[in-house]
């Protein structure tokens, strides 16, 4: 079973945990984000252009049995 820390030797934990804690600039935050974006875009684009082909085959294929 785990022992149970006092709340001050806990904040002292965490605040250590804390500083070792590499955050990044704010070049790389915007970077990601751009990128994040990016592939978003892509990927709504690549869904759509797939919808659209097997919505076209279908009615297509509908139009051509019925």
């Amino acid at each position: 079973m785990a022992t149970r820390t006092n709340p001050l030797q806990f904040i002292q934990q965490v605040r250590a945990e804390v500083a070792k804690v590499v955050w990044p600039t704010r070049r790389e935050v915007l970077l990601t984000t751009v990128m994040v974006f990016i592939m978003a875009t892509l990927t709504a684009i690549f869904f759509f252009l797939v919808d659209w082909i097997i919505r076209s085959g279908l009615q297509l294929l509908l139009n051509v049995v019925g």
